[in-house]
């Protein structure tokens, strides 16, 4: 089936993401044209230029919306504004506010700027009123109302030392503000709708502005009138004034005259020549979008209509936000584009890599038009052609040509230019009854596509074998071979490895195999019926003669192309699985699904070796690389992961994680038997193994003046290994086995450490707190212990005054009166018996009857037979021991003592009743000592 030598894959992780980060709203540049800031709901995203990437991100804690924002001039300031009436001032580099405050506003504010000093910041609100703040020292230094409605300009003169500031509202006028008197100088009137954009000229003469009521004004700020309307067709968003000094022939600037570039809402950008009026350039958009209609042409509202225009004039750039969230440089003065930026993507329908080592992804979004990213820069590159809604992806084997379905009921072939990375249409057709919802490309070399529509068929169409010169023309494809091929409409289609098979999978619940080897026609040649619900992919294995198929009945299934039945049946995701492919040559699958979660199968096991989740909604593009190390997920939340296999690099950190180990253990071990207790301590508590630490702990405590020595070695540790200790000894406390340690490295911390030092670990409450319950069960077993050690202590003593028995070696007949054991043998053979030898744990001579409760006789078989005049007979021979030697149930009487033996003994025991100790029957002391059988 495989290479045995496969390495199963194991995990993936995020490489990189293309999310959402502009929705709208306002767009500002840095002074040093690093860094673009725009709004995104409750965030400000910061993105890098260079790299295309989020670098930084502010946000409001309540989640209100930012209605505005100013970066101040020394782009060291960031200020937004939300719907909450708050201003706050940022470190944006940091993303700490540094300064929170309440706008004296009595709703949103919607404009603000800052001047060139960046020690004036200008808030227009939606109250009619502007605002003027001074940053530095942090109050409102003006008040100007007079404004009608909401002011949604609001910009400083450029000479900071007129004191200007000019704004304008929905009166459509343009008002002048002297900020020495807090007055407004006059109202510029020209325009008949709102004012979007004011320019200005470098010596702060002359001012444009434009509008939405498609003019351009140009302004004398000294006579404070109007020298010039330029009708310029189209609702003008934004205006600026071309630099004079520069060489912009290119452009249509011949002249020394003023020139102004208009940006607005047919998506063009366009140069003026102010005194004249006349346009003497326009941008062209590229040959797809000529295909646009002239009606969507004077829409206001064009998806690739233009809303912002700003100048970089220390890089001679522009940069344009369309209507579609797209920010797109370009380059003075050719205006030839250099990057583009997609700040909103909306869903995601499917993706695909593209290029030269999978360089680039292709992205069919809820649009018309298909993106190209550059992985490297995010850098975008955004194709026109179709009208609708492009539903549908798929890439030829090489990687620079790809094909796409869309609503509006064609397929379109692109090429990609494998030296500048540029892609345009080659070729296109149209001949389905409805919308086309999938599309499959040839496998061995790139001589056709099959596309499933809604109206239930399936299409084949050729590709002309001159499809890889590049002509300007786009040329028209015709179906090869038609056929209804199954009920409802047809989810996904794929042809196999050798180019010779072709599956169906359809909204009917079934999938088809079909013959591509005829001419004119496809021929059916078996249905696979098991799944509940729709299908929603096919695909075929790289390698095996077997399909898998994918369901909105939340299974995936493999199928043999032999007799059609079911293999295996794989259920994990909790709703509908949307994409299916073969990764590791066919051993395993990568699902995803409806729940957002991205699965990796092994085949051979039906084992689910990994769930990725990294998106919020339905994830219904999914594609590997050719080399296989790398996948892509595109969701309907809108974002776009790269996912890098990493199995042989946790392979690898595993191995080199176990060799670590297992030096550290034999450092560990050297170290130990070199006696070097604190580079072991240390070692082991890095190495995070409690119970090697333990251990060392009870080799510290075995050595000769161990209580120093664990003192001196644990005063000795850092503070994070102690805080690491007095956690470890938490759990060590918990097993009656390890509290000894445990409780000798506590004595030791909570003696020798302040309270202080102790409260700052983390955790140390709880873990104090933790170790008193078991502290308190330790210290009663103990008591208790104690308790009974006395009893065994009170026998002890009184079987050192009453003396050991003689021994049972002899034979009971003999007549002979044992002698009894001199006490000085007692005193210097403390824990000997009788015969000798030392008692060990297990033996009975400490009274306990340990024998199971069998009859001493036993082992005395010899001792039945005389009775009481044997007590009495051995009481008259050996008064001085003041006990028996032998005999069931003898009683000893202390009153027999002799006063020279009482006065010999260290220590005379109390008097009392040796029948009861403590309430506790006491056995006599001849039971406590084993008998040894008599000679026979």
């Amino acid at each position: 089936m495989a290479n045995t030598n496969l390495q199963f894959k194991t995990n993936y992780v995020v490489d990189s993401k293309i999310e959402p980060f502009y929705k709208g709203g306002k767009v500002q540049i840095s002074k040093d044209e690093k860094y673009i800031f725009c709004t995104c709901g409750s965030r400000v995203n910061v993105l890098e230029i260079s790299t295309g990437k989020i670098v930084h991100s502010v946000e409001h804690e309540d989640q209100e919306d930012i209605t505005s924002f100013a970066l101040s001039f020394d782009d060291e300031m960031l200020v937004t504004a939300s719907r909450a009436l708050l201003l706050k001032q940022w470190d944006w580099k940091q993303a700490q506010c540094t300064r929170s405050w309440r706008a004296i506003h009595t709703v949103p504010v919607a404009s603000m700027t800052f001047d060139s000093t960046s020690t004036l910041l200008a808030t227009g609100g939606c109250d009619g009123t502007i605002k003027l703040w001074d940053v530095v020292k942090q109050y409102c230094t003006h008040n100007l109302k007079g404004s009608s409605g909401v002011v949604h300009l609001v910009q400083f003169h450029p000479d900071i030392s007129k004191l200007q500031l000019f704004s304008s509202s929905l009166d459509c006028g343009i008002r002048l503000w002297d900020l020495s008197t807090s007055k407004c100088v006059c109202v510029l009137q020209s325009h008949y709708s709102a004012v979007t954009s004011l320019s200005f000229s470098p010596d702060g003469d002359t001012m444009v502005s434009s509008g939405r009521d498609k003019i351009c004004t140009v302004w004398d700020l000294k006579t404070k009138k109007a020298k010039r309307t330029v009708p310029v067709y189209e609702a003008v968003e934004g205006v600026v004034l071309l630099p004079e000094d520069e060489d912009l022939s290119l452009i249509g600037v011949k002249s020394k005259d003023m020139h102004f570039i208009t940006a607005g809402s047919k998506g063009e950008l366009r140069v003026w020549e102010a005194s004249t009026a006349r346009c003497v350039y326009a941008q062209t958009l590229g040959s797809s979008l000529s295909a646009s209609s002239e009606e969507e042409e004077e829409k206001d509202d064009d998806p690739r209509g233009l809303t912002h225009l700003l100048h970089l004039p220390t890089s001679s750039r522009l940069a344009t936000v369309t209507a579609e969230h797209n920010i797109v440089l370009y380059q003075l003065p050719a205006l030839t584009t250099q990057q583009q930026f997609v700040g909103y993507n909306d869903e995601v329908l499917d993706v695909k890599f593209l290029g030269k080592g999978d360089s680039h992804i292709v992205v069919a979004t809820n649009s018309s038009q298909l993106k190209v990213f550059e992985l490297l820069t995010n850098s975008c590159q955004i194709l026109y052609g179709h009208t609708d809604t492009v539903l549908s992806l798929d890439v030829f084997k090489k990687g620079f040509l790809f094909a796409s379905c869309a609503k509006d009921r064609s397929v379109r072939v692109w090429k990609m230019d494998s030296d500048s990375g540029q892609v345009h249409c080659v070729a296109q057709g149209s001949n389905h009854a409805n919308a086309v919802g999938s599309i499959t490309c040839s496998r061995m070399k790139a001589s056709f596509v099959v596309s499933g529509s809604q109206d239930c068929t399936v299409k084949v169409w050729d590709l002309p074998a001159d499809l890889s010169s590049t002509g300007a023309e786009i040329q028209q494809l015709t179906p090869r071979a038609t056929e209804k091929a199954h009920d409802k409409d047809v989810n996904s289609v794929a042809v196999s490895p050798n180019d010779k098979l072709l599956a169906s999978g359809s909204q009917d619940r079934t999938a088809k195999l079909w013959s591509l080897a005829g001419e004119g026609s496809i021929g059916l040649l078996g249905v696979f019926k098991g799944h509940r619900r729709g299908v929603w992919a096919v695909c075929f294995s790289p390698v095996d003669q077997v399909l898998a198929t994918s369901s909105a009945d939340g299974t995936t299934k493999l199928w043999s192309l032999q007799d059609f039945s079911c293999l295996k049946t794989f259920e994990g995701h909790d709703a509908s699985v949307l994409k299916v492919v073969f990764v590791s040559r066919g051993t395993q699958l990568l699902t995803s699904g409806s729940d957002g979660l991205v699965k990796l199968w092994t085949i051979k096991t039906n084992e689910c070796v990994k769930t990725l989740d990294a998106h919020q909604d339905k994830v219904w593009g999914l594609h590997g690389t050719q080399k296989d190390n790398k996948m892509v997920t595109g969701s309907a939340d809108s974002n776009i992961t790269v996912w890098v296999d990493v199995t042989e690099v946790e392979l690898a950190e595993e191995q080199a994680k176990q060799e670590d180990q297992i030096l550290k253990q034999q450092e560990l071990s050297n170290l130990l038997h070199e006696k070097k207790y604190l580079k072991a301590l240390g070692l082991a508590i890095s190495l995070d193994q409690p119970h090697t630490v333990l251990n060392v702990i009870k080799a510290l405590r075995q050595v000769e003046n161990s209580h120093e020595l664990l003192k001196k070695t644990l005063l000795k540790l850092r503070v994070d290994q102690k805080e690491s200790l007095l956690r470890y000894c938490v759990v060590w406390n918990t097993n009656a086995r390890n509290c000894q340690n445990a409780q000798a490295v506590l004595q030791v911390l909570l003696t020798h450490l302040p309270p202080e030092e102790l409260l700052q670990y983390q955790g140390a409450r709880a873990h104090l707190e933790g170790l008193i319950p078991y502290t308190e069960r330790h210290m009663l077993r103990i008591g208790n212990l104690l308790q009974a050690s006395m009893f065994l202590n009170y026998m002890w003593q009184k079987m050192r005054v009453a003396g050991a028995p003689a021994s049972m070696g002899q034979d009971e007949d003999m007549d002979t009166t044992p002698l009894a054991q001199p006490s000085f043998m007692i005193d210097k053979e403390k824990g000997m018996g009788s015969d000798g030898e030392e008692k060990q744990d297990g033996d009975d001579s400490d009274g306990d009857d340990s024998d199971g409760g069998q009859d001493e006789d036993a082992n005395c078989p010899d001792k039945e037979e005389e009775g009481d005049e044997e007590v009495s007979a051995t009481n008259k021979s050996t008064t001085n021991n003041g006990g028996t030697a032998n005999g069931k149930g003898a009683k000893t009487n202390g009153n027999h003592h002799s006063e020279s033996e009482e006065s010999s003994e260290e220590e005379d025991p109390e008097e009392m009743d040796q029948t009861t100790v403590k309430g506790v029957k006491c056995l006599p002391v001849s039971s406590a000592l084993q008998c040894e059988p008599s000679a026979s």
